[in-house]
């Protein structure tokens, strides 16, 4: 099977929406929709969201999982990124940045010792987090305050009753 790697936009001092997910969470309804070609990257984005945001696969990003990547995340400021929001789901992260780094250098330093760090602390071994990732450079003002209201609502939609140990802001 050949896979088709996403096209990533990465610019320095862009500000960029990022969603990235847990290995164990994709299934058969995820690879179906990341398939769908009549929708664009965007509303293939929001349906696997929408899908996530509900299933209980891969689902290791819960308690002290949580403190655990939020502290990475924060510890990376600011020579790879400034960190305007994140929104830890159980299955997968949103983030708004503003890089200060190839996107791709990013990417592999989020998810490389993160990676490392759950697995230590859950016990576990091998791949944890899914290979790609959406990003989406962000238009102008409108569509950033959009995408951080997502961020910052996107556990409380989704019913999870630690929903505000699972949203950082910098408006907040």
């Amino acid at each position: 099977m050949i896979r088709k790697s996403l096209h990533h936009y990465s610019e320095l001092e862009a500000y960029q929406f990022i969603t990235f997910r847990t290995q164990d969470s994709i299934d058969p309804y995820i690879q179906k929709c990341s398939k769908m070609l009549e929708l664009s990257a965007s509303e293939r984005q929001m349906k696997i969201d929408d899908y996530c945001d509900h299933s209980s696969n891969g689902c290791y990003l819960n308690d002290q999982v949580i403190d655990i990547v939020l502290t990475y995340i924060q510890s990376l400021e600011p020579d790879f990124y400034k960190l305007i929001a994140i929104s830890i789901m159980p299955n997968h992260i949103h983030l708004l940045i503003q890089q200060k780094q190839q996107l791709s250098i990013i990417m592999q330093k989020i998810k490389g010792a993160s990676a490392f760090q759950i697995n230590k602390y859950l016990n576990r071994k091998g791949l944890f987090w899914e290979k790609s990732y959406f990003d989406k450079e962000i238009r102008d003002e409108k569509h950033f305050n959009v995408v951080y209201q997502y961020i910052k609502n996107n556990a409380g939609k989704a019913n999870l009753k630690d929903a505000n140990l699972r949203f950082y802001g910098i408006y907040q």
